[in-house]
């Protein structure tokens, strides 16, 4: 099946994937749009002239350094913590489900909930992406690879 485009809560695309792999197995693709440069850049600037801002009335150049490393480690922690590349979620008929989150720095979670745990499956947009509701028996969930 192709991919289908929607807007997400933000209005920006995100395309959906689906992919049946067997009689019992399906795979559902969540993707999003890479990181823009044009946005790292305006908040890059933006942060660089009010530092320069200050400079100009301090003459202290630890603001200046201090503003570098704080776009340098807010960029890390947003392509590492908060930008999620991709999300999908394989359903393996009497098995369970797999959950999958890969985040624009390479890392990825995985969890894994087995079958005869889940009551019901509700799957919703959420603040970043897509946010998978599953009743649970059991508040244990099986982790799984992690990189």
């Amino acid at each position: 099946m192709e991919a289908e485009t929607f807007s997400d809560i933000r209005g920006q695309p995100i395309t959906l994937d689906c992919q049946r792999h067997s009689s019992f197995c399906s795979e559902f693709t969540v993707s999003s749009p890479k990181v823009s440069i044009g946005k790292v850049m305006a908040y890059t600037c933006s942060v660089w002239l009010l530092a320069y801002f200050l400079f100009f009335f301090t003459q202290n150049t630890a603001v200046l350094s201090s503003a570098i490393l704080v776009t340098l480690v807010g960029m890390v922690l947003h392509i590492h913590f908060v930008k999620v590349d991709h999300e999908s979620l394989l359903v393996i008929g009497s098995l369970g489900i797999q959950v999958s989150s890969s985040y624009a720095s390479g890392r990825e979670i995985t969890s894994f909930i087995e079958m005869g745990r889940i009551k019901d499956i509700v799957i919703n947009e959420a603040v970043y992406m897509v946010l998978l509701c599953s009743s649970v028996t059991s508040d244990q969930v099986t982790s799984g690879n992690q990189v």
